[in-house]
């Protein structure tokens, strides 16, 4: 029992782990000969307490697996922070840089059930006559679902993510114009650095958060020249936004070009110090893009957090009306020969959208995958610190053999995990520096 029980501890709090059979053995290596020596140290899957070696899942989605989605998060809200005010690599003075926080739409593709506010900021009644309260469910669905283009709204999710890359590019030819450059001048001057991430609007339309920033031509490290400015940035994102498109299929005589929506937010970021109780300070901006990283369709928009095998499966699924459209109209678009690069119905549980949810410039700041490096390093150091002294080899050789054995957790072994607190060092500690 005690041993079952460390090893669930370990999982911090991971409710889906994966299950490994297999082995790995260390062994010490003479620098001088090359030759293996002594065996270090041996770990076999069936000598563990519950027979199989225990891994956490790591999935991003809150519906999945509440835990991992936590340290999902607030790895993303640090990547984000270290942007936006140094730290993790880059130098503090990167908060001094000029940087927006942009939210770029979908267009409409048909009247919704909505909120729609006055200038003065009340609720007004929707098309339909009713004031619907913040979380009705009818929020997002059509007045006339026979008239709502299901089509060209899988579609757009589906060229969302190349409609974004070439924003990019875009946005650095309207920074480089405004700043008298040409474009291959433009890299030896400035750079443009992003993060954003993907959120879904409760029509199942995903929209863009993004913090954008103009660096120095060495990226965060540094400092922009002096005609870089916040107005300068945002003048550049609203026209690269009204002039970037992406050319979609031809369907039944019917041709889609895709373009970012009429509502576009940029707004300038302040540091906390000039903060005035009004602007849109630094901490608000990483809380909310970290938020968004754990979520996916099926939080605002009631479809499903898996792929589907077969469309029959939507018959026994609880969703909404308007979801199961979607998702139906993407796997009917998914049979076309001429839709296949878009992968629609492995994808149609996402309604069409199969990019990243969170990313970022090469030189934004730091990545996911030095914050989860940092992490094991902090948790090797601390079991280190707990174990007795021994002597560790110039050179280790290490054989290792693992195949998966499935997912998640026996009825016991769910039970015992639930009455657990996380081990020490499995909730991402090491957030500081």
């Amino acid at each position: 029992m005690p041993g079952i029980l460390r090893q669930l501890s370990g999982l911090g709090g991971c409710t889906h782990p994966i299950r490994l059979d297999g082995h790995r053995t260390e062994y010490d290596v003479n620098t001088t000969t090359g030759e293996i020596g002594n065996v270090l140290r041996h770990l076999d899957s069936s000598d563990l307490p519950a027979s199989q070696l225990l891994v956490r899942c790591n999935n991003r989605r809150t519906t999945r697996c509440p835990a991992c989605a936590e340290v999902y998060r607030r790895d993303t809200f640090h990547l984000i922070t270290a942007g936006l005010r140094g730290g993790k690599g880059l130098p503090e003075h990167v908060a001094s840089h000029p940087r927006v926080f942009a939210t770029f739409t979908a267009p409409g593709f048909g009247a919704v059930h909505n909120r729609p506010t006055s200038p003065a900021g009340t609720i007004r009644p929707c098309r339909c006559g009713t004031h619907h309260d913040q979380d009705d469910e009818a929020l997002g669905t059509p007045l006339n679902p026979d008239r709502y283009d299901y089509e060209a709204a899988v579609l757009w999710n589906a060229h969302a993510g190349p409609l974004w890359r070439r924003f990019s590019t875009y946005l650095r030819r309207e920074v480089a114009k405004r700043a008298g450059l040409s474009q291959r001048r433009f890299r030896d001057h400035a750079r443009v650095s992003f993060a954003k991430v993907a959120e879904y609007q409760k029509r199942g339309a995903v929209h863009f958060h993004a913090v954008i920033r103009i660096d120095g031509p060495g990226g965060g490290d540094t400092p922009p020249p002096a005609w870089a400015t916040a107005e300068l940035l945002t003048d550049a994102i609203r026209t690269a936004a009204a002039k970037v498109h992406v050319d979609g299929p031809t369907i039944d005589g019917r041709t889609h070009t895709f373009t970012f929506g009429r509502q576009l937010d940029v707004r300038t970021i302040r540091s906390a110090d000039f903060n005035g109780g009004q602007e849109l300070t630094e901490r608000a901006v990483a809380a909310y893009i970290a938020k968004y990283a754990t979520k996916g369709a099926e939080t605002t928009t009631g479809t499903l957090d898996r792929p589907l095998k077969f469309l029959a499966e939507l018959a026994q699924l609880e969703i909404s009306d308007h979801a199961r459209r979607l998702i139906r109209t993407a796997w009917t678009l998914g049979a076309r020969k001429d839709l296949e690069h878009l992968r629609l119905r492995a994808w149609a549980h996402m309604l069409g959208f199969r990019g990243h949810f969170s990313t970022k410039s090469r030189r934004y700041s730091t990545t996911l995958g030095a914050l989860r490096t940092a992490r094991a390093d902090w948790r090797r150091a601390q079991a280190a610190a707990t174990a007795a002294p021994e002597r560790e080899p110039e050179t280790t050789y290490v054989l290792a053999h693992w195949v998966f054995a499935g997912t998640g957790l026996s009825d016991t072994e769910a039970w015992l995990a639930a009455s657990l607190e996380p081990a020490p060092g499995t909730e991402g500690e090491p957030t500081r520096g």
